[in-house]
């Protein structure tokens, strides 16, 4: 898989996460350390997103 197909899948990933959380964070029955849990992988893709990115721009 190239780096850039790599970035596509985690920022795609990254998105439905993003999805998940706030329709979690809309239902009342929600237990809050799964919206938290999904808030910290959210943050790993994002950090990892960040990562590949700037290692692209440095090539």
């Amino acid at each position: 898989m190239s780096l850039s197909s790599h970035l596509t899948e985690l920022k795609k990933k990254h998105k439905h996460l993003s999805m998940e959380v706030e329709q979690a964070q809309r239902a009342p029955s929600t237990d809050g350390l799964e919206v938290a849990a999904m808030k910290k992988q959210k943050l790993k893709l994002k950090e990892e997103i960040e990562r590949l990115s700037a290692s692209e721009l440095a090539h």
